[in-house]
């Protein structure tokens, strides 16, 4: 917190936290830094498992990024988790790349997906003209 005057965690150099908060909280674990290719592997390997999508599904990806992570990176991890998808056999019908949900320049990034149907595509393409998001107007 800013207020507070100092950080509320250490991590080293060489560390992430997997599964943090949006506000800093702590992850579920911290390990060594990885490539976007091996975190994607396991977060959206989670994610499939959860969600025990079938073979062809449509979906939306969400890249996320938490306020301090540079698009090129949030980038790397579309592809890297589109690789994930496609091995799946998931396709992504659209994907949305960038910091909508922040925390005072934190660095990382949250992956969403969510299964969709042709018509749940319909109102996601819908025209959207909002602060942060502007499409189809």
């Amino acid at each position: 917190m800013p207020a507070a005057g100092k950080p509320t965690f250490q991590i080293g150099n060489d560390e992430m936290e997997m599964g943090v908060g949006i506000h800093g909280e702590p992850g579920r674990r911290r390990v060594k830094l990885a490539s976007a290719d091996a975190i994607a592997a396991e977060l959206v390997g989670s994610i499939l498992k959860d969600l025990s999508m079938k073979h062809g599904q449509e979906t939306i990806l969400v890249v996320n990024g938490f306020g301090g992570t540079p698009m090129l990176e949030l980038y790397l991890m579309v592809k890297a988790a589109h690789k994930v998808l496609d091995g799946a056999g998931i396709k992504v019908a659209r994907h949305l790349t960038g910091s909508y949900v922040t925390s005072l320049e934190m660095a990382g990034c949250s992956i969403s997906v969510t299964a969709v149907d042709a018509a749940s595509l319909a109102l996601w393409d819908a025209p959207v003209r909002t602060a942060v998001l502007r499409w189809g107007t």
